[in-house]
C-alpha cells in the first residue's frame, strides 16, 4: 500500500464510436463518476478503441505494464454478440480472475432488466493492477459502481466500487479514499487510516 496518486486507465470499447459514427458516452461517464466518488488524488489515461480482441489486449497490457495504472475500467463489448470481445481479451491478459465483481454487477443489473444475465463482465488482476469490465450505458455504469439505495421493503445493494480500494491495497496500489455519500469504501478496521481533510 503506497501514498502515490491513483492512476486509472479508462477504456471505451466500441467499433462505431472509435470510428466517429457517434459520440462515445462511456469515457465521460466513467470520468464524471470518479470525479464525484474519489476523495484522494488520481488521474486518468483514456483510450477509445474498436472491439478487436488483439487491440483490447494490447491496450490493457500497455495501460498496466507501461503506463503503470493501478486500476483499469473498461466499458462496452461484454455481451454475447460475436463482436463483444472485451471479457475474452481481459481474461487473456490476466494473472488471476476476481469473479465476485462480475457476479455483483449482474445482480445489480438484474434488478432492472432480465437480459442482464447475458452480460459476461469479468474482473482480473494483472501484476499490481485491478481490471474491471463495466456495462456500456452511463446509467448502468453508475449503478454497478455505486450500488442501489435501499427502501422500506428492500435493503441497499452494495456497488462494486465499495470493494475496490481494499483490493487495490492488497495488490500493492495506493490508498484510495472515497466520498461516503457517493460510495463508502469498505476496509477491515486494521486496514483503515484516519480520513484526510479536504
Amino acid at each position: 500500500m503506497s501514498d502515490e496518486a491513483l492512476i486509472v486507465g479508462l477504456v471505451s470499447v466500441s467499433d462505431r464510436a472509435s470510428q466517429g459514427v457517434y459520440r462515445d458516452e462511456g469515457l465521460p461517464a466513467l470520468e464524471n463518476w470518479l470525479a464525484r466518488a474519489l476523495a484522494s488524488p488520481w488521474r486518468s489515461i483514456r483510450r477509445l478503441i474498436p472491439d478487436e480482441k488483439h487491440v483490447i489486449e494490447r491496450t490493457l497490457i500497455e495501460l498496466v505494464d507501461q503506463e503503470g495504472c493501478h486500476l483499469v475500467l473498461t466499458t462496452g463489448g461484454t455481451g454475447p454478440a460475436a463482436r463483444d470481445l472485451t471479457p475474452d481479451a481481459t481474461l487473456a491478459v490476466a494473472d488471476r480472475e476476481m469473479p465476485g465483481f462480475g457476479e455483483q454487477m449482474r445482480q445489480i443489473s438484474l434488478r432492472f432488466v432480465p437480459t442482464a444475465i447475458l452480460s459476461r463482465q469479468v474482473a482480473v488482476i494483472r501484476g499490481k493492477s485491478l481490471i474491471l469490465n463495466l456495462p456500456g450505458q452511463p446509467k448502468s455504469i453508475r449503478e454497478t459502481l455505486e450500488g442501489l439505495k435501499g427502501s422500506e421493503s428492500q435493503p441497499p445493494i452494495h456497488g462494486i466500487f465499495a470493494a475496490v480500494p481494499y483490493c487495490v491495497d492488497l495488490i500493492g496500489g495506493p490508498y484510495i479514499e472515497t466520498h461516503d455519500e457517493v460510495v463508502k469504501a469498505f476496509r477491515p478496521k486494521s486496514a483503515q487510516r484516519a480520513k484526510t481533510s479536504p
